[in-house]
């Protein structure tokens, strides 16, 4: 929370808007500035994604000219703030990304057109310039692009009362003073101190003596995801960032990991879906959505060709037994379902480390199991209604019970594999659970209901 602002919670997001609506219509910039100063950065970048575009217009202008107009910008989407920025000076920008983070400063200005980016840069202070461009070199989805450089760092030879004179001196431009990051050498790092545990030692204790040595910590190229799951097996507020030398060059904290696993849910939650993975699709344009998710829907079209092909191959069995017709949609559909939960559960696992790729057999093989018994409860409830609703042929019953039993048992079990396989091969898993595994299990559902049919109705 920044000074006397705080946080909306419930309803009173609602309420703002409200408010920020009505004091712009009447015109009311003083009072409309005192609620934007009174009113958390994150919770104003909240309120302006649902203003219309001329009262967003009106609403920067007033935000420009507060103190918290950094913090609003890191807040927002990457498309608005583009769009924002264009009406700005790179001295102003400048100005404002000096005061934040440095970390939050690299994140607003990877997401800028380069030629502004570089603009800015330039009319930056020397020292902060050079800070932002070595936190730049970095990939921005690994522990160096999230890393902040600005936190506390101790030399294992001090006192832990010459170290709580340094902490009360150094503390305040620091992130995350709860950890403190004990160092050798030429800033190699050598253990972690708790602030707490600091205060709790005599004076004249040396750090080195009352540290932790067997310190958590990550490379500069660790990708992004296997940090949160750093953060998150350890539940830690902090984790220090070494280079290839063990020379600790900054922190990353659990806000920005908080960030990532929320980043990286949406991108797979949209992946399974098959709409791309671009987390901002919703502030796309109609024609840009639609280009997005063409691709993706190709290969459902390309399933649905398939598989009208394959009912089309199977009319003569049809014309004999046209009652079969009826029961295509719930075998495919049944399978679809299962076979799109195995993967969603499977993709999550990997995503979390919950699955070891060196013991995915078991995976495999719980998940079977589960379509084995899935199907056999399905497929008995179909084939009695099938039974009692179509008494003729008598064997419709059996055929459509034994269908949806072995379609749900392989569909459980490729909605399993194919992710595994992917992730055995370095590709995103996440892509499976979209139309390809669904589109999959379409075609070999049909096919497999067909010679069911045929075998058992000796057609």
């Amino acid at each position: 929370m920044q000074g006397d602002k705080r946080e909306l919670i419930g309803n009173e997001g609602m309420v703002i808007l409200d408010m920020v609506r009505r004091l712009n219509r009447r015109g009311a910039i003083d009072h409309l500035r005192k609620l934007i100063d009174k009113t958390h950065p994150a919770d104003m970048a909240w309120v302006y994604r649902h203003l219309t575009e001329d009262e967003r217009t009106a609403v920067f202008n007033i935000i420009v000219k507060t103190d918290s107009v950094g913090e609003f910008l890191s807040e927002l989407d990457v498309l608005h703030v583009t769009e924002l920025v264009k009406g700005l000076t790179p001295q102003y920008l400048a100005d404002i990304l000096t005061a934040m983070p440095s970390d939050d400063a690299v994140d607003i200005l990877e997401v800028l057109p380069a030629a502004i980016a570089n603009d800015i840069r330039e009319h930056m202070a020397k020292k902060d310039r050079e800070e932002v461009e070595e936190l730049l070199q970095y990939d921005p989805e690994t522990a160096g692009g999230l890393m902040s450089p600005d936190f506390m760092y101790l030399d294992e030879e001090l006192t832990a009362g010459e170290a709580i004179k340094s902490v009360q001196k150094r503390s305040e431009e620091k992130e995350m003073v709860f950890y403190l990051y004990i160092t050798h050498g030429d800033h190699k790092l050598s253990g972690v101190l708790s602030l707490r545990q600091l205060l709790m030692h005599p004076a004249d204790r040396k750090l080195k003596e009352i540290m932790n040595p067997n310190v958590i910590s990550v490379n500069t190229d660790t990708d992004q995801g296997e940090v949160a799951q750093v953060v998150s097996k350890y539940n830690i507020l902090a984790v220090p960032v070494v280079d290839s030398n063990y020379t600790l060059v900054g922190i990353v904290t659990v806000d920005d990991i908080i960030d990532v696993i929320r980043e990286e849910a949406s991108e797979e939650f949209l992946q399974m879906a098959g709409a791309g993975k671009d987390r901002e699709i919703l502030l796309k344009s109609t024609r840009e959505s639609a280009l997005i998710r063409a691709p993706w829907l190709f290969a459902s079209w390309i399933g649905g060709i398939m598989a009208m092909f394959i009912i089309g191959s199977f009319e003569q069995e049809l014309q004999k037994v046209i009652t079969l017709a009826s029961f295509i949609p719930i075998v495919i559909g049944m399978g679809g379902n299962i076979a799109t939960q195995s993967s969603t559960i499977v993709v999550r696992g990997i995503a979390t480390g919950r699955i070891n790729l060196d013991a995915s057999f078991r995976v495999v093989l719980k998940e079977m199991q589960v379509g084995l018994i899935l199907g056999l409860v399905y497929g008995l409830f179909l084939g009695v209604i099938a039974y009692f609703g179509f008494p003729e042929p008598a064997m419709l019953g059996v055929v459509v019970g034994f269908s949806i039993f072995f379609c749900m048992a392989m569909s459980a079990t490729l909605g399993t594999t194919i992710p595994l396989i992917l992730k055995r091969f370095d590709i995103d898993a996440a892509i499976a659970t979209g139309p390809f595994v669904t589109t999959s299990i379409d075609i070999l559902g049909v096919l497999m209901y067909f010679y069911v049919a045929k075998l058992l109705l000796d057609l």
